[in-house]
């Protein structure tokens, strides 16, 4: 046995089972990362798209709250569902910026690894608790990946962002100088700019977090060498089991074929090794039907079940030998040896209507056993 068998390394890949098992108990990837961007972008493009229904409704909100009642002044209680009021309306004048975001936030579960709603995920974990787990996380290498992406997002947003206000510092100055509208669209302006900038920064560290998320989940579900056999023999059985199992179905099948000898027409031995039991029915079969067949002990029962039912039996070595080789259960006989059948039947159906006179001899059948064609 290898080292890394020996240590427990986890070198297999996860399977089916193993997938299927973690996602049931919300185990995902996830990409925080991927999810920001997707909610940050999609608000940026919803107040691009909607900038002006968003404007008008956000108006109308302001004249509302910077004109309240009078009568509120008097009955200050009532200040409470005022402000639940401003803050309905609030939601309603910001309706297509709260929509698209909300379904944005789908976007990232269902890029990485689907919808997915598991009760175990939400029971609570004491492993979570304790102090080791802590540590591993604080200082660990999911500790330092999370670092690493730190760095890169401010890497990634500062210098986005950076380069749009080094850009555009001279003309934020010149703000002061414009009339108020003129002022306020170039400033709107200047600040959707920096959300485009910092919304594709934030993308492209999203491009780089989602595969490493699932690379890090794949990793983390791979098995041991002996994990991987555990699972298989706990998927298909054990051997003693399956074992049992064909036992039990040869020994039903060798009832139900014993069952069937009384029926036969013929059983066709070598003498004692081999014996296939035929049976045929003009109109209802094409040909004849092998109902049983064996070798050594299975012929011998077949035989004894044959005397004790009166069933013929004849003795035709090679025969027997073919048809076992060749035929199959429930099966009829194959073509080529219908003419060596036919004439062991004929001297069956001759011995039923023998009553006097000469005994019907015995056929003297030569078949090939390996060839085509019969002799006789």
């Amino acid at each position: 046995m290898s080292e890394n068998e020996q240590a427990g390394e986890k070198t297999e890949l996860p399977t089916e089972k193993r997938l299927r098992d973690a996602r049931e108990q919300g185990n995902i990837p996830r990409s925080r990362e991927l999810a920001t961007a997707a909610v940050f972008g999609a608000g940026v493009l919803a107040l691009m798209a909607f900038s002006g229904t968003i404007a008008r409704n956000t108006k109308t909100w302001m004249q509302f709250a910077l004109s309240p009642e009078p009568a509120l002044w008097l009955h200050p209680k009532a200040l409470f569902g005022h402000f639940g009021e401003l803050l309905l309306r609030l939601m309603l004048a910001m309706w297509p910026l709260i929509v698209i975001c909300l379904l944005a936030s789908f976007l990232s579960p269902v890029v990485m690894g689907g919808l997915r709603w598991s009760n175990k995920s939400m029971m609570p974990d004491f492993k979570r608790m304790s102090p080791m787990a802590g540590m591993k996380r604080l200082y660990g290498p999911e500790a330092i990946a999370e670092f690493t992406k730190s760095l890169l997002r401010i890497a990634f947003v500062g210098t986005a962002a950076g380069l749009v206000v080094w850009h555009g510092i001279r003309p934020l100055r010149d703000l002061l100088n414009q009339p108020l509208e003129t002022a306020m669209v170039h400033g709107l302006g200047f600040t959707l700019k920096l959300m485009l900038a910092t919304g594709g920064a934030m993308m492209l560290l999203a491009f780089i977090d989602a595969p490493y998320q699932r690379w890090n989940w794949m990793r983390k579900l791979k098995m041991t060498r002996e994990e991987l056999r555990r699972e298989m023999k706990e998927s298909e059985g054990s051997p003693e089991v399956k074992g049992r199992i064909r036992q039990l179905q040869q020994q039903l099948a060798n009832r139900r074929m014993m069952e069937a000898v009384p029926t036969a027409d013929v059983v066709v031995v070598n003498p004692t090794h081999y014996a296939v039991a035929l049976k045929y029915e003009g109109g209802k079969m094409g040909a004849p039907t092998v109902v049983a067949l064996g070798v050594d002990e299975t012929a011998l029962r077949i035989r004894e079940v044959a005397d004790g039912n009166k069933v013929a039996i004849v003795s035709a070595p090679p025969l027997a030998r073919a048809l076992y080789r060749e035929g199959q259960l429930g099966k009829e006989i194959p073509v080529r040896l219908y003419s060596a059948v036919a004439q062991v039947l004929s001297y069956v159906y001759q011995l039923r209507s023998w009553h006097t006179g000469p005994m019907p001899a015995s056929p003297s059948i030569d078949i090939d056993e390996f060839g085509k064609g019969a002799r006789s």
